[in-house]
């Protein structure tokens, strides 16, 4: 999609998807609906991705059965929704989290909410070694969920992890833990532990993280998406971090 190289990070891509508000809402009153789809099929790029990596993770999980349900199912029925209810949208600056509020409804009226199970997170700092060796053994075998549908991303450059340390948000105090984590660690052994986690935590926790740390979104906008207050998506993203941090500090101890 050569017209993404205009943009320097995620974060201005909705400032581009912003600036179409008026096209479509134009579109849409002169009934010129290819005209509208062709737009907003631009708008939709990350969008897009936000809907194969849910798919993919409850493909995985067993939320949904293997083989019935496509990426693109989702993306023609928001094709739909997007354009009879495009009215809803009072301003520019609210098209960008609509579209993923949109879209995570849709999910959400196909995939099953998960039980809270929270023994992952009550026991995640006692795994030992071995348990977490396994724990990511069975995961990459079942695909970790974000490789099931990679043949759906028509943007192979697209990074769809792009997990980093930085996402952890460690503290300055931790400055021995983290040197040794650098020094011990590969980019890529820190993005599959992340990866990991992630794929344990809870559907509305991990949802609210990726939401906030890859989609750059606001507290405000993922509350509106979930439909949960901005104190339980800080809850949440806390909750996100902490089970991050607690994996790191006691799957690669200091010596």
């Amino acid at each position: 999609m050569d017209n993404l190289k205009y943009y320097e990070s995620k974060k201005e891509f909705d400032v581009f998807v912003a600036s179409t508000f008026s096209d479509l809402k134009k579109y849409k009153q002169e009934n010129k609906q290819a005209d509208f789809n062709s737009l907003l099929l631009t708008d939709l790029y990350e969008v897009k991705h936000y809907i194969i990596k849910r798919l993919s993770t409850a493909l995985t999980k067993g939320n949904l059965p293997q083989g019935k349900y496509k990426a693109d199912d989702f993306i023609n029925r928001l094709f739909i929704e997007v354009y009879d209810h495009i009215d809803e949208v009072e301003s520019e600056k609210q098209l960008y989290p609509w579209l993923f509020k949109k879209a995570n409804d849709l999910l959400d009226d196909k995939i099953d909410e998960e039980e809270f199970d929270d023994f992952f997170l009550k026991n995640i700092d006692t795994y030992t070694q071995s348990e977490w060796d396994e724990m990511e053994e069975k995961f990459s075998t079942d695909g970790g969920g974000d490789l099931l549908m990679i043949e759906e991303l028509d943007d192979m450059s697209y990074n769809h992890n792009d997990y980093t340390l930085n996402h952890v948000f460690i503290e300055d105090d931790e400055k021995d833990w983290i040197e040794k984590i650098d020094r011990d660690l590969s980019a890529k052994d820190i993005e599959n532990q992340i990866a990991l986690v992630l794929h344990h935590l809870p559907l509305e926790i991990r949802t609210v993280f990726q939401l906030s740390t890859f989609k750059h979104l606001e507290l405000f906008e993922i509350a509106q998406i979930r439909n949960i207050t901005t104190e339980e998506v800080k809850l949440h993203l806390t909750t996100a971090k902490k089970a991050l941090k607690l994996s790191f500090i006691n799957r690669y101890p200091l010596k």
